[in-house]
């Protein structure tokens, strides 16, 4: 089996596609949005004809990737096993989810785990404490990496280079209008993330959520995500934001990077 690496080979890859399969992913995409929908709305959404949709559809549906429910066609159970999968593959996976139970418990917040894919920072694992706040963060959502903390912490392990590749190709869109949109502005903040050790979010994702993030480095020294702890702003405030919640994440992840170099 092939070692898991994240990333790639980096921000983007460019190359020729498979027209067909194009197709596909852009009704899987557009069914994902939708939340479901019928042959003409697909085609609609997508700008395919109503035969091209049906077509692969059906092909879908004949692999348990789509299941039908009168003329409405929805997202099969199928990605949960490749999910599952995926997300196994994952050095220290089964760790992952122990530490984020504690940090959560601990903070009494949501604790995330992301990783970089292809230029985005993706959440692969999160718990919520009894009274912590469900983001925009669930599991396997997407996002620009200098949006969200762990985005952040993330890019601090590039180089700048890579990062600057990164943002010629994406660009630094805003989710909120407290998301840095500057290239030089994220570069100081890209600096002092790393001198601290620790990323910070100041609703830069989410309007009145902050977040702290620290990354995780694998046995050879690359950088295998991040762990994040996010609450509203009332709650992640003052030393908390800038000490207790830092300091805990440093623990953890040093915990973390010893069982993994040891296992």
């Amino acid at each position: 089996m092939n070692e898991w690496k994240p990333g790639g080979v980096g921000p983007e890859s460019d190359g020729s596609t498979i027209g067909s399969i194009d197709t596909s992913f852009a009704i899987v995409t557009a069914l994902q949005d939708l939340d479901g929908a019928g042959v003409t709305e697909l085609a609609d959404a997508t700008g395919l004809s109503k035969s091209s949709v049906h077509k692969h559809l059906r092909s879908l549906a004949k692999h348990d990737f789509v299941t039908k429910d009168g003329d409405e066609y929805a997202l099969g159970l199928r990605y949960l096993d490749l999910g599952a999968h995926v997300r196994s593959r994952i050095p220290g996976s089964a760790q992952i989810k122990h530490k984020l139970r504690e940090l959560a418990d601990e903070t009494g917040e949501s604790a995330q785990f992301a990783v970089e894919e292809r230029g985005h920072a993706v959440v692969v694992y999160r718990e919520v404490s009894h009274g912590g706040v469900y983001s925009r963060g669930r599991v396997g959502r997407r996002f620009h990496p200098h949006q969200t903390a762990a985005g952040k912490a993330i890019l601090a392990r590039r180089s700048d280079q890579w990062i600057a590749e990164l943002i010629d190709r994406r660009g630094l869109p805003a989710a909120t209008p407290h998301t840095i949109t500057d290239r030089e502005e994220l570069f100081e903040e890209i600096r002092a993330t790393r001198e601290r050790g620790v990323a910070l979010n100041s609703e830069e994702s989410t309007e009145g959520l902050r977040a702290v993030a620290v990354p995780v480095t694998d046995p050879d020294g690359d950088v295998l995500g991040a762990f994040a702890v996010a609450g509203p702003t009332h709650r992640i405030s003052g030393d908390r934001f800038e000490t207790d919640i830092p300091d805990l994440l440093r623990s953890v992840v040093n915990e973390f990077e010893l069982n993994l170099a040891h296992s």
